[in-house]
Protein backbone atom coordinates (compact mmCIF):
# COMPACT_ATOMS: atom_id res chain seq x y z
CA UNK A 1 0.00 0.00 0.00
CA UNK A 2 1.34 3.57 -0.70
CA UNK A 3 0.93 6.06 0.73
CA UNK A 4 0.92 10.05 0.29
CA UNK A 5 -0.41 13.44 -0.31
CA UNK A 6 -2.08 13.75 -3.65
CA UNK A 7 0.89 14.63 -6.72
CA UNK A 8 3.62 12.94 -4.88
CA UNK A 9 4.09 10.22 -7.60
CA UNK A 10 2.72 6.58 -6.00
CA UNK A 11 1.41 5.75 -9.34
CA UNK A 12 5.29 6.35 -9.94
CA UNK A 13 6.29 4.14 -6.95
CA UNK A 14 4.24 1.32 -7.86
CA UNK A 15 5.35 1.32 -11.66
CA UNK A 16 9.01 1.43 -10.21
CA UNK A 17 8.04 -1.82 -7.99
CA UNK A 18 6.06 -3.84 -10.64
CA UNK A 19 9.65 -3.04 -13.28
CA UNK A 20 12.27 -3.92 -11.15
CA UNK A 21 10.34 -7.40 -10.41
CA UNK A 22 10.26 -11.19 -11.64
CA UNK A 23 6.70 -9.94 -13.49
CA UNK A 24 8.49 -6.76 -15.32
CA UNK A 25 7.39 -8.57 -18.65
CA UNK A 26 3.71 -9.22 -17.51
CA UNK A 27 1.02 -6.28 -17.73
CA UNK A 28 1.17 -3.33 -15.51
CA UNK A 29 -2.68 -2.62 -14.98
CA UNK A 30 -3.73 0.52 -13.54
CA UNK A 31 -7.32 1.21 -12.09
CA UNK A 32 -8.62 4.31 -10.48
CA UNK A 33 -11.50 3.58 -8.20
CA UNK A 34 -12.47 6.99 -8.03
CA UNK A 35 -13.02 7.26 -12.12
CA UNK A 36 -15.36 4.48 -13.24
CA UNK A 37 -18.27 4.90 -12.45
CA UNK A 38 -20.40 2.90 -9.51
CA UNK A 39 -22.79 0.75 -12.47
CA UNK A 40 -19.48 -0.22 -14.45
CA UNK A 41 -17.18 -0.70 -11.74
CA UNK A 42 -17.86 -4.43 -11.17
CA UNK A 43 -17.87 -5.17 -14.52
CA UNK A 44 -14.68 -3.36 -15.38
CA UNK A 45 -13.33 -4.98 -12.47
CA UNK A 46 -14.04 -9.09 -13.17
CA UNK A 47 -15.73 -8.74 -16.83
CA UNK A 48 -18.80 -9.65 -17.60
CA UNK A 49 -20.94 -12.99 -19.97
CA UNK A 50 -22.78 -11.93 -23.44
CA UNK A 51 -26.43 -10.52 -23.02
CA UNK A 52 -25.70 -10.12 -18.97
CA UNK A 53 -27.28 -6.83 -19.62
CA UNK A 54 -28.38 -4.60 -21.93
CA UNK A 55 -26.01 -3.39 -24.13
CA UNK A 56 -23.38 -6.31 -23.27
CA UNK A 57 -23.04 -7.80 -26.53
CA UNK A 58 -19.88 -9.57 -26.43
CA UNK A 59 -18.02 -11.43 -23.62
CA UNK A 60 -15.67 -9.05 -22.23
CA UNK A 61 -12.10 -9.65 -19.96
CA UNK A 62 -11.92 -7.53 -16.80
CA UNK A 63 -9.23 -5.60 -15.41
CA UNK A 64 -8.21 -8.87 -12.91
CA UNK A 65 -8.16 -11.19 -15.77
CA UNK A 66 -5.93 -8.28 -17.81
CA UNK A 67 -3.34 -8.86 -15.01
CA UNK A 68 -3.03 -12.55 -14.92
CA UNK A 69 0.73 -12.96 -14.70
CA UNK A 70 1.69 -9.14 -13.60
CA UNK A 71 0.32 -6.01 -11.21
CA UNK A 72 -2.55 -4.32 -10.70
CA UNK A 73 -2.74 -0.95 -9.57
CA UNK A 74 -5.14 0.13 -7.89
CA UNK A 75 -5.38 4.00 -7.76
CA UNK A 76 -7.39 5.44 -4.80
CA UNK A 77 -8.32 2.55 -2.89
CA UNK A 78 -10.27 4.43 -0.13
CA UNK A 79 -12.74 5.71 -2.63
CA UNK A 80 -14.00 1.86 -3.36
CA UNK A 81 -17.55 0.89 -3.05
CA UNK A 82 -18.78 -1.40 0.29
CA UNK A 83 -20.10 -3.78 -1.91
CA UNK A 84 -17.01 -4.38 -4.14
CA UNK A 85 -14.98 -4.23 -1.10
CA UNK A 86 -16.05 -7.86 0.13
CA UNK A 87 -15.46 -9.09 -3.69
CA UNK A 88 -11.66 -7.74 -3.48
CA UNK A 89 -11.31 -9.54 -0.08
CA UNK A 90 -12.38 -12.25 -1.93
CA UNK A 91 -10.10 -12.09 -4.83
CA UNK A 92 -7.33 -11.55 -2.32
CA UNK A 93 -8.02 -14.90 -0.20
CA UNK A 94 -8.87 -17.18 -3.30
CA UNK A 95 -7.20 -15.47 -6.15
CA UNK A 96 -10.09 -16.16 -8.62
CA UNK A 97 -13.32 -14.72 -9.41
CA UNK A 98 -16.88 -14.94 -11.77
CA UNK A 99 -17.17 -12.86 -14.30
CA UNK A 100 -20.54 -10.63 -14.06
CA UNK A 101 -23.32 -13.51 -15.29
CA UNK A 102 -20.70 -15.85 -15.26
CA UNK A 103 -20.53 -19.08 -13.45
CA UNK A 104 -16.78 -20.09 -14.39
CA UNK A 105 -14.25 -19.78 -12.02
CA UNK A 106 -11.22 -18.02 -12.75
CA UNK A 107 -7.67 -18.20 -11.27
CA UNK A 108 -5.15 -15.56 -11.57
CA UNK A 109 -1.35 -14.81 -10.58
CA UNK A 110 -1.05 -11.22 -9.52
CA UNK A 111 0.69 -8.37 -7.33
CA UNK A 112 -1.66 -5.99 -6.08
CA UNK A 113 -0.49 -2.47 -5.27
CA UNK A 114 -3.14 0.20 -4.12
CA UNK A 115 -2.20 3.78 -3.41
CA UNK A 116 -4.79 6.55 -1.15
CA UNK A 117 -4.26 10.06 -0.08
CA UNK A 118 -7.37 9.29 2.57
CA UNK A 119 -6.46 7.85 6.44
CA UNK A 120 -8.00 4.55 5.52
CA UNK A 121 -7.72 3.76 9.59
CA UNK A 122 -10.21 6.61 10.44
CA UNK A 123 -12.53 5.29 7.79
CA UNK A 124 -12.21 1.96 9.60
CA UNK A 125 -13.18 3.34 12.73
CA UNK A 126 -16.02 4.68 11.41
CA UNK A 127 -17.19 1.66 9.31
CA UNK A 128 -16.59 3.30 5.90
CA UNK A 129 -13.56 0.73 4.98
CA UNK A 130 -13.52 -2.90 6.20
CA UNK A 131 -11.21 -3.45 8.37
CA UNK A 132 -10.27 -7.36 7.22
CA UNK A 133 -9.89 -5.82 3.88
CA UNK A 134 -7.46 -3.28 5.50
CA UNK A 135 -5.42 -5.72 7.16
CA UNK A 136 -4.91 -7.57 3.75
CA UNK A 137 -3.78 -4.72 1.54
CA UNK A 138 -1.53 -2.78 4.46
CA UNK A 139 1.23 -5.93 4.36
CA UNK A 140 3.79 -3.58 3.14
CA UNK A 141 3.04 0.08 3.48
CA UNK A 142 5.02 2.61 1.64
CA UNK A 143 4.81 6.09 3.35
CA UNK A 144 5.60 8.98 0.47
CA UNK A 145 6.72 12.45 1.86
CA UNK A 146 5.19 15.32 0.74
CA UNK A 147 7.47 17.65 -1.31
CA UNK A 148 7.08 20.72 1.31
CA UNK A 149 9.47 17.71 3.84
CA UNK A 150 11.79 17.19 1.26
CA UNK A 151 12.20 20.33 -0.46
CA UNK A 152 16.39 19.46 -0.98
CA UNK A 153 14.97 17.64 -3.81
CA UNK A 154 13.90 20.83 -5.42
CA UNK A 155 16.62 21.70 -7.15
CA UNK A 156 17.08 17.78 -8.67
CA UNK A 157 13.53 17.31 -10.08
CA UNK A 158 12.87 20.93 -11.40
CA UNK A 159 16.54 19.92 -13.66
CA UNK A 160 15.26 16.99 -14.54
CA UNK A 161 11.70 18.11 -15.50
CA UNK A 162 13.46 20.69 -17.65
CA UNK A 163 15.57 18.75 -19.21
CA UNK A 164 12.72 16.13 -20.05
CA UNK A 165 9.86 18.80 -21.10
CA UNK A 166 12.18 21.01 -22.91
CA UNK A 167 13.23 17.76 -25.30
CA UNK A 168 9.42 16.75 -24.85
CA UNK A 169 8.17 20.57 -26.17
CA UNK A 170 11.14 21.38 -28.56
CA UNK A 171 12.61 24.44 -26.98
CA UNK A 172 16.17 25.47 -26.11
CA UNK A 173 15.79 25.60 -22.56
CA UNK A 174 18.82 24.30 -20.93
CA UNK A 175 19.02 26.39 -17.02
CA UNK A 176 16.92 27.65 -13.97
CA UNK A 177 18.45 30.74 -12.58
CA UNK A 178 19.35 30.13 -8.24
CA UNK A 179 16.60 32.97 -7.54
CA UNK A 180 14.13 31.01 -9.39
CA UNK A 181 15.41 27.94 -7.70
CA UNK A 182 15.26 30.06 -4.07
CA UNK A 183 11.99 31.30 -4.96
CA UNK A 184 11.11 27.44 -6.16
CA UNK A 185 12.46 26.23 -2.26
CA UNK A 186 10.29 28.71 -0.27
CA UNK A 187 6.87 27.54 -1.47
CA UNK A 188 4.82 25.45 0.68
CA UNK A 189 3.70 23.00 -2.06
CA UNK A 190 0.03 21.83 -1.71
CA UNK A 191 0.40 20.01 -5.18
CA UNK A 192 3.78 18.23 -4.30
CA UNK A 193 5.99 16.82 -7.18
CA UNK A 194 2.99 17.28 -9.89
CA UNK A 195 2.21 20.96 -9.46
CA UNK A 196 6.34 21.59 -9.76
CA UNK A 197 5.91 19.60 -13.22
CA UNK A 198 3.55 21.82 -13.92
CA UNK A 199 5.25 25.09 -12.85
CA UNK A 200 8.81 23.89 -15.15
CA UNK A 201 6.36 23.43 -18.16
CA UNK A 202 4.90 26.71 -18.18
CA UNK A 203 7.89 28.51 -17.18
CA UNK A 204 9.50 26.99 -20.21
CA UNK A 205 6.62 27.96 -22.48
CA UNK A 206 6.69 31.43 -21.18
CA UNK A 207 10.64 32.27 -20.61
CA UNK A 208 12.00 33.94 -23.88
CA UNK A 209 15.89 33.04 -23.05
CA UNK A 210 17.26 29.84 -22.34
CA UNK A 211 16.85 30.39 -18.84
CA UNK A 212 13.97 29.99 -16.42
CA UNK A 213 14.30 33.19 -14.22
CA UNK A 214 11.65 34.43 -11.38
CA UNK A 215 9.64 36.54 -13.85
CA UNK A 216 8.91 33.33 -15.64
CA UNK A 217 7.49 31.61 -12.32
CA UNK A 218 3.18 31.84 -11.73
CA UNK A 219 2.35 35.53 -10.13
CA UNK A 220 1.27 33.35 -7.09
CA UNK A 221 4.78 31.82 -6.44
CA UNK A 222 5.93 35.67 -5.98
CA UNK A 223 3.78 36.60 -3.65
CA UNK A 224 5.66 38.94 -1.18
CA UNK A 225 8.66 38.20 -3.22
CA UNK A 226 11.31 41.16 -2.74
CA UNK A 227 13.58 40.55 -5.15
CA UNK A 228 16.63 38.82 -5.27
CA UNK A 229 18.24 39.15 -1.32
CA UNK A 230 21.36 40.44 -2.79
CA UNK A 231 20.21 43.91 -3.65
CA UNK A 232 18.48 44.22 -0.32
CA UNK A 233 21.51 43.33 1.38
CA UNK A 234 24.29 41.64 0.88
CA UNK A 235 26.01 41.62 4.03
CA UNK A 236 25.30 38.52 6.66
CA UNK A 237 24.72 41.13 9.33
CA UNK A 238 22.46 43.24 7.57
CA UNK A 239 24.29 46.22 6.61
CA UNK A 240 24.19 47.88 3.74
CA UNK A 241 26.93 46.06 0.95
CA UNK A 242 29.39 48.35 -1.26
CA UNK A 243 28.54 50.20 -4.60
CA UNK A 244 30.85 47.37 -5.93
CA UNK A 245 29.20 44.38 -4.25
CA UNK A 246 25.43 45.78 -5.91
CA UNK A 247 27.17 46.19 -8.50
CA UNK A 248 29.17 42.82 -9.33
CA UNK A 249 24.97 41.03 -8.44
CA UNK A 250 23.05 43.30 -10.78
CA UNK A 251 25.86 42.66 -13.88
CA UNK A 252 25.63 38.73 -12.45
CA UNK A 253 21.89 38.17 -12.52
CA UNK A 254 21.30 40.30 -15.82
CA UNK A 255 23.56 38.15 -17.50
CA UNK A 256 21.93 34.94 -16.13
CA UNK A 257 18.42 35.98 -17.32
CA UNK A 258 19.66 37.47 -20.47
CA UNK A 259 22.35 35.22 -21.81
CA UNK A 260 24.77 37.76 -24.14
CA UNK A 261 26.14 41.10 -23.19
CA UNK A 262 24.09 43.25 -25.38
CA UNK A 263 20.58 42.37 -24.27
CA UNK A 264 22.03 42.37 -20.44
CA UNK A 265 23.29 45.98 -21.68
CA UNK A 266 19.92 46.92 -22.96
CA UNK A 267 18.05 45.63 -19.43
CA UNK A 268 20.51 48.06 -17.89
CA UNK A 269 20.40 51.13 -19.46
CA UNK A 270 24.57 50.65 -20.93
CA UNK A 271 26.09 49.67 -23.32
CA UNK A 272 27.81 46.18 -24.04
CA UNK A 273 30.96 47.22 -24.05
CA UNK A 274 30.64 48.87 -20.50
CA UNK A 275 28.86 45.16 -19.40
CA UNK A 276 31.48 42.84 -20.65
CA UNK A 277 34.14 45.32 -19.05
CA UNK A 278 32.28 45.03 -15.91
CA UNK A 279 32.00 41.37 -16.28
CA UNK A 280 35.48 40.72 -16.40
CA UNK A 281 36.54 43.13 -13.65
CA UNK A 282 34.72 41.19 -10.93
CA UNK A 283 35.63 37.86 -12.87
CA UNK A 284 32.20 36.77 -13.91
CA UNK A 285 33.86 35.97 -17.65
CA UNK A 286 36.93 34.12 -18.11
Amino acid sequence: MVRGESGTGKELVAEAIHYASDRKSEPFIRVNCAAIPPNLIESELFGHQQGVFTGAVNNKIGKFELADGGTIFWDEIGELLSELQVKLLRVLQERSFERVGGVENIEVDIRIITATNRDLEEMVEEGEFREDLYYRLNVIPIILPSLRERKGDIPLLAEHFLTKLAAKLDQRVDSISQAALQLLAEYSWPGNVRELQNIIERAINFTETAQITVDDLPDYLKQGYQGDDALVSLQADGEVATWQDYEKEIIKLALEKHRSFNAAGKALGITHKTVTAKARKYGLVD
